[in-house]
């Protein structure tokens, strides 16, 4: 009886269980099927968020071409388990491989072969193809390629897009422009501003990414709706990309020729501040010759003793002061002098020296002696008087360039605890003991041939989205008047008697004027000193602008350990004058003598006009000017006045290659680069005059291109 009621009990319990797990069961499939969020949520499983990322801005020269841009590539990938990729591809995979193989040179057909039969026998819905990003061109042609000439949703083909970053003219002003790191937006997309403007005007630059929701329908990922994106402001700097290549070949000569470690050259427009162009060489752990390897014109690496070219801060400050004049004698002696626990040498020490010359002369010939007597005359006992006049100039300030790393003035200072002693006032007087790097020292040049008028250099002068200037970087004046215009005047007549008569001489020359200043340094070091264990290591630079009598440009050269000659009259003097000499030829504001009788007797014509075949051919036959006429069905033409004679000539117009659109109207302009797919923004009014890509160079779809209109 006890076990049959055992029995009893055991399988009265499991039933009751039974029945309230399957009331339970019951209850939560009725709970289910009237919660409509369930249904949301197993929809959600299909649906991902991804990221569209923003294309980033262009930086450009200051005719608006672009120095750095963003166009579009293309990683390819292709989906194996797409309806009509089965349809065919037994048929055309060896096709595929074939002209795969044939594109990409990298893998033989036989390789392709096999990873797409592999692919294809996983079921891959998104297998890479090639590693190797595509450009617009290049994916056109991949699209005709057999089973991805069925479609994109039928080939199987996958093109995912991103904008990656390039320079077309190469390293041009690397370092000042900067370059992209390898930090990725998200994880997924994109690089962010390593260095120099990249960096310094990233928010401006990045833009904002849009978002996107893709819903996997049948297998493919399809946008369901989408949050463009918005694209980066666009940089208008102050670099000339003509100047700048004069200036990198100039410096890059005189580097290879001379086995120098570092060089830097930079040139500033006298009135505005404008860096018109701005090189940096340096050498990397191989000893080869790289652009852009440092900042050596704004950062620590070029912060450096000047040497000679602060002779002209020292004697300046002594002309402000009232304690000589340019024709007060100074005793040179033989170009050896005992001052203190120190001997201060001339460079010709070895040749006699120069005896009793003037303050000028002084100046002109370079005279260490010469410098260090009349400052120490001047200021013994009042060194902060000295100090203080220098600090007036405005030397002891950085100038805000715009970009990260400049390396502030070292200029010491009295009792500043910054190590002065009972030397540096001589020492000082000829550029030792203080540390400028030589965008400083140019600014400072650049004042004095800007009539005192001290301004900040200018790298970007405006920041544009789609041809509108929404922020304007105007000229910012740092110091109104360093000094009296009497003392301006005695230092003008100083910096051209040196090319005159002078260190530099032999950059003398009939065209136009040059004023400026040789220098050359000892470089030391921490650990060394003064006195290197492979010989001594020297400085050389110029620095002075042109033409002397109307200053137009500023110019600075610098040249660190170069083998043999070492005085910057013939190291750096005559990079300068290459970049002078070139700038003034190409230049015709600074022209004032142009023989325009070359030009009395001629016909005067239109200016470069293109447009409308019809449109031109009307107005140039009811003017009387039109001589020739072209065959053939092409809509656009240009005028040619080669021969004197007005003739219309068909616009060559390359499916992939840009253009001519300069001379058109802006409405025919806009038409033609807008049906090739390119994105057009126009600035001012009536004709093309400039175009930001090029005529005759190759140009992504979708890529921008800025059109500045003129009279």
């Amino acid at each position: 009886m006890e076990i049959r009621k055992t029995i009893l009990t055991r399988f009265s319990l499991f039933y009751v269980a039974a029945i309230i797990f399957a009331l339970l069961l019951m209850g939560n499939i009725f709970i289910i099927q009237q919660d409509k969020s369930w249904d949301q949520k197993g929809e959600r499983l299909d649906v991902k968020e991804v990221t569209i990322p923003a294309r980033r801005g262009d930086i450009c020269a200051d005719d608006g071409r672009p120095l750095a841009t963003s166009v579009p590539y293309y990683e390819l990938r292709m989906d194996l388990a797409a309806p009509g990729v089965k349809e065919v591809f037994n048929a055309k995979v060896d096709s595929l491989a074939y002209c795969l193989a044939h594109f990409f040179k990298d893998k033989s057909e036989a390789a392709y072969r096999h990873e797409l039969r592999s692919a294809y026998r996983q079921g891959a819905r998104y297998h890479l193809i090639n590693p190797r990003k595509v450009n617009y061109l290049e994916l056109q042609k991949i699209e005709k390629f057999p089973i991805f000439r069925r479609g994109r949703n039928r080939g199987g083909l996958i093109a995912e897009q991103e904008n990656l970053r390039v320079y077309p003219f190469g390293n041009m002003a690397t370092r000042t422009l900067g370059r992209m790191s390898s930090t990725v937006y998200g994880g997924t997309h994109g690089s962010v501003g390593y260095y120099g403007l990249e960096e310094a005007y990233e928010s401006y630059l990045k833009g904002e990414d849009g978002l996107a929701l893709k819903r996997n329908l049948s297998g493919r990922w399809l946008y369901v709706s989408k949050e463009d994106p918005q694209d980066g402001y666009n940089l208008i700097t102050t670099i000339n990309v003509n100047f700048q290549d004069m200036v990198m070949h100039a410096l890059k000569k005189e580097m290879v020729d001379s086995r120098a470690k570092y060089g830097t050259a930079v040139l500033m427009d006298v009135k505005t501040g404008d860096i018109k162009a701005i090189a940096n060489y340096g050498r990397d752990d191989n000893g080869d010759l790289v652009e852009g390897y440092q900042n050596y014109a704004i950062g620590n690496s070029g912060n450096a003793e000047p040497g000679s070219t602060f002779k002209l801060v020292s004697l300046m400050a002594a002309l402000e002061d009232g304690k000589v004049d340019t024709s007060t004698i100074v005793d040179t002696g033989n170009g050896v002098w005992k001052y203190k626990d120190r001997t201060v040498y001339d460079s010709d020490w070895r040749h006699g020296g120069h005896g009793k010359i003037t303050m000028k002369q002084v100046f002109e010939l370079s005279s260490n002696v010469g410098v260090a007597k009349i400052i120490t005359k001047a200021y013994a006992g009042h060194e902060r008087d000295f100090v203080d006049r220098i600090y007036s100039f405005g030397l002891n300030q950085p100038v805000d360039l715009g970009i990260k790393g400049e390396a502030k003035p070292f200029i010491k200072y009295p009792g500043g605890g910054n190590g002065w002693s009972g030397v540096t006032l001589a020492w000082m007087s000829f550029g030792y003991e203080l540390k400028l790097t030589p965008l400083q020292m140019l600014t400072f040049y650049n004042a004095v041939a800007n009539n005192g008028r001290m301004v900040e250099p200018r790298l970007v002068q405006a920041i544009e989205r789609n041809g509108r200037e929404v922020k304007e970087f105007k000229t910012k004046v740092m110091n109104p008047k360093i000094c009296s215009s009497e003392t301006l005047n005695k230092v003008h007549d100083m910096l051209r008697g040196v090319v005159v008569r002078g260190t530099a001489k032999s950059l003398n020359t009939p065209a136009y004027e040059i004023a400026g200043k040789t220098g050359t340094a000892q470089v030391a070091n921490q650990s060394e000193g003064y006195f290197h264990a492979s010989g001594r290591i020297y400085q050389a630079s110029f620095v002075g602008y042109f033409p002397a009598d109307k200053p137009r440009y500023s110019c600075i050269v610098v040249i660190n350990g170069p083998k043999g000659a070492y005085y910057g009259g013939s190291v750096a003097g005559p990079v300068f004058r290459e970049i002078s000499d070139n700038v003034y030829a190409s230049d015709l504001r600074m022209h004032d003598d142009l023989d325009i009788s070359a030009f009395a007797g001629k016909q005067d014509y239109p200016g470069e006009v293109s447009g409308k075949r019809k449109d031109l051919e009307e107005v140039l036959d009811d003017a009387d000017l039109l001589h020739g006429w072209f065959h053939g069905s092409s809509e656009w033409a240009e005028m040619d006045t080669t021969n004197h004679d007005v003739e219309l000539n068909p616009l060559k117009v390359v499916p992939g290659v840009m253009p001519k659109v300069t001379g058109m109207g802006a409405s025919d302009a806009v038409y033609i680069l807008e049906n090739r797919g390119l994105r057009v923004s126009v600035s001012g009014r009536g004709k093309v005059l400039m175009q930001s890509i090029p005529a005759g160079t190759k140009y992504q779809t979708g890529q921008s291109v800025r059109l500045r209109l003129g009279e």
